[in-house]
């Protein structure tokens, strides 16, 4: 299927080119008795449409490949989700990544890993300073060497990063049936559909169809390329209790709050740099209005002024000027 649709969409650029070229040729004839200046002119032209037509299909045809690709696919594609902080002046929801935290460090972290966030990263968005530091010692760094070459271990630091679940891939491939389970730190930007596919995936275990055999240690996600997934569902209702009464622990709750959490993972500055394309914004439009009245102000005097051509005044100054060379 996909190799038809690119079939189709190169014979269509194809056919295009030509036609375009063969009616700027007749163009290019019918203009062939102008002048040399606008020959040049004519033949730009010609380049440029070339090129616009020939950009124009090569944009359809990388449409045409990943849609093709996107309709060939062995899952299916996620529904699409509210999420809060999506809208252009919304922020991630705070105390959401939090209660993802905990998800994250009560039922992922003992297979999946998070090596580039620091302990830092969690001040001010999910614990306070202190918080953070008191759950950096909580782990163990093989730190050194020291002063005399020896390697010693030490509680952890707001400097250190989340521990690894498995000292190696190969341990962890060992403990999940050949399966490597994968970083989660950037895993909402590395997944087509972000936090759309993750909540999908969380929440879209179910029985395989009639005639799809699942190998032993599988299990059927239809959310998942290929539908048969090593990670079993982990997340069900009360799966985790949260420290707030108010919020229901329900899967689809639960599945949200560690969505969000992963999605601040994989852009830690989001909210940063929302704020700062609001202030490019407001600056931009005050500067371009300043720039837009200054504009009017300095030309204005050009644009309206008007030149007039006095025969008289030109000949009464002539006669002026001829009168003061001969008094000398």
């Amino acid at each position: 299927m996909r190799l038809n649709m690119a079939s189709k969409f190169v014979n269509f650029g194809s056919k295009l080119f030509k036609s375009s070229k063969n009616l700027l040729s007749s163009a290019y004839a019918k203009r062939s008795s102008s002048s040399g200046s606008a020959r040049k002119w004519i033949g730009a032209r010609q380049k440029l449409l070339t090129f616009g037509a020939l950009t124009g299909a090569t944009g359809l045809l990388m449409y045409a490949m990943d849609a093709s690709v996107d309709a060939s696919s062995d899952n299916v594609h996620p529904a699409k989700q509210l999420w809060p902080h999506k809208g252009l002046l919304t922020a991630i929801d705070k105390e959401s990544v939090r209660r993802g935290y905990q998800v994250y460090k009560e039922v992922c972290s003992s297979c999946h890993s998070l090596q580039y966030i620091a302990y830092r990263n969690l001040v001010g968005v999910c614990m306070t300073e202190s918080e953070a530091k008191a759950e950096a010692e909580g782990i163990t760094v093989h730190d050194g060497p020291d002063e005399d070459g020896n390697y010693f271990d030490r509680p952890g630091k707001l400097s250190d990063y989340m521990p690894m679940p498995y000292p190696n891939e190969e341990a962890g491939r060992a403990a999940n049936n050949g399966a490597y389970p994968p970083d989660l730190s950037y895993i909402v930007s590395a997944r087509k559909g972000g936090e759309d596919y993750i909540f999908a995936l969380l929440t879209g275990y179910c029985d395989p169809p009639a005639g799809f055999a699942l190998r032993d240690g599988l299990y059927f996600n239809p959310y998942f390329s290929g539908g048969a997934i090593a990670m079993g569902q982990l997340i069900s209702n009360e799966s985790v209790t949260y420290a707030d009464a108010d919020v229901a622990p329900s899967a689809s709750q639960i599945a949200k709050d560690v969505t969000t959490f992963l999605c601040w993972t994989s852009e830690p500055d989001y909210d940063i740099r929302k704020l700062l394309v609001i202030k490019v914004f407001i600056i931009s439009s005050f500067l371009i209005a300043l720039t837009y009245y200054i504009k009017r102000l300095k030309w204005s005097s050009l644009k309206t002024r008007k030149i007039f051509y006095l025969p008289e005044i030109q000949e009464n100054a002539k006669k002026a000027a001829e009168g003061a060379k001969n008094s000398k």
